[in-house]
């Protein structure tokens, strides 16, 4: 059999015995059967019973440069996180489920051996899933930024606090809003907080961006989709008590200041995530949701 790839990277921070045991699998697997195999390097202390060589063990940044193909043990928490990191690549990028919902990580692993046996014999599509850049500006000095594959969330740091601030698209002012704080989410993460706050769930392969109001204080406050290739602003009012915050991904927090500004647009780089053959988005969707069967 040909080989569709060479050098493969295993990643995932672990959170539970089951994920270190898939991760115990596939290393000797993977290199039993010809490939050459990186770790993640947070990984050497939890794999130390397993003969892996000290150099195979890399950080995700050295392992978007060597690996072809990475694959991602854990729950979509790992992935966000991978995925902010290996965007920056060209590697493609697999899941294997070893979280909870498991919208991003498909893979069963009871059945891993004989999906990424296809997988690795080139029966596979790629999916371009893009992220979004979010930019904090204080006095028009950018003081902050960080990448979000699910949503980027403005909201006060205090507990139960309304915040005040305006929306502006491509610099063309669209609202003004006083609520809990706003999701900007990408179709990605429009089954993640987004969903839980009344967002519509929007098929992956569009190229769109939601603002999804928390909590606001009017009824005519409704979600909102644009096209991804527009730029948000948003201005943080002076008035504000205390200071807020853009929450990228539940992750990564940035801090913001009462009269900042805030841009968020559609970063440059995608992630490429692979799929088996058999993945179907709406068969996911509907797994995950409880969705009824056919009844016919």
């Amino acid at each position: 059999m040909k080989k569709i790839f060479n050098t493969i990277a295993i990643i995932g921070k672990v959170k539970n015995q089951q994920a270190i045991e898939t991760h115990k699998e596939l290393y000797p697997w993977l290199t039993s059967i010809g490939y050459q195999v990186f770790v993640d390097d947070r990984l050497s202390e939890t794999l130390h019973d397993i003969d892996i060589p000290r150099k195979k063990f890399l950080n995700l940044i050295e392992l978007g440069k060597k690996a072809e193909l990475a694959i991602v043990v854990g729950g979509d928490g790992n992935m966000l996180g991978a995925a902010r990191v290996l965007s920056r690549s060209n590697i493609l990028v697999i899941g294997i489920n070893r979280g909870n919902l498991g919208f991003l990580t498909a893979i069963d692993p009871e059945n891993l051996r004989l999906i990424l046996k296809d997988v690795l014999a080139g029966k596979y599509f790629v999916e371009k899933r893009f992220l979004l850049e979010t930019e904090i500006y204080h006095h028009k000095q950018i003081k902050s930024q960080n990448l979000a594959l699910n949503e980027a969330v403005l909201h006060s740091s205090q507990v139960a606090h309304m915040i005040e601030f305006e929306v502006y698209i491509d610099d063309t002012f669209a609202f003004s809003q006083r609520s809990d704080g706003l999701i900007i989410s990408t179709p990605t993460g429009s089954t993640a907080y987004s969903l839980s706050s009344g967002g519509p769930i929007v098929s992956p392969d569009l190229n769109a961006i939601t603002l999804v109001p928390m909590s606001p204080h009017t009824l005519s406050s409704r979600p909102l989709v644009i096209n991804s290739k527009h730029i948000i602003r948003l201005i943080v009012s002076s008035n504000n008590y205390g200071n807020q915050e853009i929450i990228c991904d539940g992750q990564n927090s940035l801090l913001v200041s009462p009269g900042d500004e805030i841009l968020i647009y559609q970063n440059s780089n995608f992630l490429h995530l692979l799929h088996p053959r058999s993945y179907n988005y709406y068969h996911v969707l509907r797994n995950k949701l409880g969705w009824l069967n056919k009844s016919c």
